[in-house]
């Protein structure tokens, strides 16, 4: 199979401007998610069973369908209610393919990402929180000192995971026109019948994004959990004869 090399090199600056459009997706979702996400987990760990209860049904409802079927529902299911298209928001988000899919996106990953913060806040050693009540921390400021920088610095491995995972889900986001990566790549391979060309280079793309990704958390996962690198300086020891 011979390969239409200049294809590849004549698209990639319109590969490019979709990768705007999936990094957009992914970190706008990503931090309204995080946002959400860490509320949800509060409330799944909150003992109102009322408050416990809708975290739970609306973790159970995102994580147990596929996103495909929240995009189009969220997308073509607006168009179904008179009062979201009388509202001033029907326009500039309810009727804009971009902010359906971040409101998609957001919501799907934020119930993931609550059942990792709600894992991580569980996995924190019982003796640390006994020492911070031992020395009289207070309720808020030990969920400030120890439970939060203890949560994300167990969680980040998870999430960076999800994020992935988000990333990837970007491409599900031309099923509702937006010009994606994936989305560029299947309109250019449609006219000029170049599909592995096209898909191949934007999976090298999404490759090195991925690659950026991990990068990032890595860092960020050195930079929470350095206290487990510590080592403490040498005693000096005298042997008594």
């Amino acid at each position: 199979m011979d390969w239409n090399w200049n294809v590849i090199f004549e698209s990639f600056p319109k590969l490019l401007e979709g990768a705007v459009i999936t990094i957009e997706l992914v970190v706008l979702s990503g931090i309204i998610g995080l946002f959400f996400g860490f509320v949800f987990a509060l409330m799944r760990l909150s003992k109102n069973k009322l408050l416990k209860s809708f975290a739970f049904l609306y973790i159970f409802f995102f994580r147990g369908t596929p996103l495909l079927v929240q995009i189009y529902l969220i997308y073509f299911g607006f168009q179904q209610f008179e009062f979201l298209k009388n509202s001033f928001l029907w326009e500039p988000v309810f009727k804009n393919a971009f902010w359906c899919a971040i409101i998609a996106f957001t919501m799907n990953t934020s119930a993931y990402i609550a059942e990792i913060i709600r894992g991580a806040i569980l996995a924190i050693p019982e003796g640390e929180l006994e020492a911070a009540d031992s020395i009289g921390m207070s309720n808020i400021l030990k969920f400030k000192r120890i439970v939060l920088p203890r949560a994300f610095g167990i969680m980040l491995p998870a999430y960076s995971n999800e994020v992935i995972f988000m990333l990837k889900g970007s491409s599900l986001a031309m099923t509702i026109t937006l010009f994606d990566i994936t989305g560029i790549a299947k309109t250019i391979s449609a006219k000029t019948y170049t599909n592995m060309e096209l898909y191949f280079a934007a999976g090298i793309i999404y490759l090195v994004l991925t690659w950026v990704i991990l990068l990032v958390f890595r860092m960020a996962e050195k930079r929470m959990n350095r206290h487990m690198n510590y080592v403490p300086p040498d005693v000096m020891t005298k042997t008594v004869s």
